[in-house]
């Protein structure tokens, strides 16, 4: 196999919101940084043009006809969608219709099918989607920003290609629902989730006791942290439950959706992580999929709505660690150009740095619940109980 990684990617994938947190800046600067750093020039990466959408026939295998045919009217005609009945698929303000936006998420999940058929298929051992990661999506609703749940295509075109055993392991501060519930019912796909609790944060989903449909209990493994849980919380969830939760299931192919809204700055999370974490979580993953896997697997990058600081350095580095390559000491600045030239007015001056100090005021008094969130989660799950 002479593909270590396969980025798939294109500067104009992802949705088109205006005026929206989903901004495109976020993985087309994270992939710009990979670039300026020598990643992609790396013998075994590849660099692999997005495709076109996913052909309606091959979505409605996925996804209902009915949603599907929806979204198709209400992007050739926006307004239709404030009509009542709308509601149903899952119209919000946070995912407004607007021209193109079938069109948009239709090419997102081509993407992660590519990325899944590649490992599948084995002309990669890894692949990443920088512009994907809509998790919430479920196969007849739009939901959280994204409209076709490309997370679950990535696992569903893994199954396509004769894998059985799929983790999919999502880090993001929001819980992965619509992922969960697309597998509810599936003994042989594994969703972990790590996040802040639904009790303070959308979509108000995720608590210890979600542990799969009848007959699949085991499936599904939800760790919901308190706000201000911090850099530590995470450490421990990877220790304490993610990875043990994912050996005992044995997978055959890892799949990661590798948000960092949890990140101190962004706008809609209160975890309080910071930059040096990063590359603990995505090493943590590389050894699951080297020690489970053989080396497969998946990744989405997730949510990230400070497009200009953690999310283009920390999808950097995820990029280097799945290729298993390093990063220069000091950050290219050929990037600094590029950051100042997608209106980033004062780029990150280092790869951990945090030229904005953190409020961490409150990591301390939340680690009791840090503790009880924890214990929860294991007692609760029949793969760490």
């Amino acid at each position: 196999m002479s593909t270590t990684l396969a980025v798939v990617h294109a500067d104009d994938l992802g949705m088109d919101y205006a005026d929206h947190p989903a901004d495109r800046r976020r993985h087309q600067l994270a992939v710009a940084l990979a670039r300026d750093a020598g990643v992609l020039d790396h013998p075994g990466v590849a660099l692999v043009p997005a495709p076109g959408p996913m052909a309606d026939d091959q979505l409605a295998t996925m996804f209902a006809p009915a949603f599907i045919r929806a979204i198709q009217v209400f992007s050739a005609k926006p307004v239709l969608a404030a009509a009542p009945e709308a509601r149903q698929w899952g119209v919000t303000p946070d995912v407004h219709p607007y021209a193109h936006m079938h069109h948009d998420s239709a090419r997102l999940a081509a993407a992660a099918w590519l990325a899944g058929r590649m490992v599948g298929e084995g002309t990669a051992l890894r692949a990443i989607v920088p512009a994907g990661g809509a998790h919430h999506g479920l196969p007849h609703k739009m939901n959280g920003f994204g409209v076709y749940n490309d997370t679950a295509v990535a696992v569903l075109a893994l199954r396509a290609w004769g894998i059985r055993r799929i983790a999919y392991v999502d880090l993001d501060v929001h819980h992965g629902d619509g992922t969960q519930g697309f597998f509810w019912d599936d003994r042989d796909v594994l969703t972990v989730s790590v996040h802040e609790s639904g009790r303070y944060l959308f979509p108000n989903s995720g608590f210890a006791d979600e542990i799969g449909g009848t007959g699949a209990e085991g499936s599904a493994t939800n760790l919901a942290l308190p706000p201000e849980a911090g850099d530590a919380a995470y450490r421990r969830a990877m220790a304490e439950v993610v990875e043990p939760a994912v050996r005992a299931f044995a997978p055959e192919v890892l799949v990661s959706q590798c948000g960092v809204d949890h990140h101190h700055a962004d706008p809609l999370s209160h975890l309080r992580t910071t930059m040096p974490l990063y590359p603990d979580l995505w090493q943590s993953l590389a050894g699951l999929a080297d020690s489970c896997c053989g080396g497969r697997w998946v990744a989405l990058a997730g949510g990230g709505y400070d497009p200009c600081n953690a999310p283009p350095r920390a999808w950097a580095m995820l990029m280097a660690t799945m290729a298993r390559v390093g990063v220069p000491q000091h950050l290219p600045a050929e990037w600094g150009v590029v950051a100042r030239a997608a209106a980033c007015t004062s780029p990150a001056s280092g790869w951990l740095s945090e030229d904005a100090p953190p409020d961490l005021s409150g990591t301390e008094a939340a680690a009791p619940a840090v503790d009880e969130a924890i214990a929860a989660t294991r007692a609760a799950s029949p793969l760490l109980g």
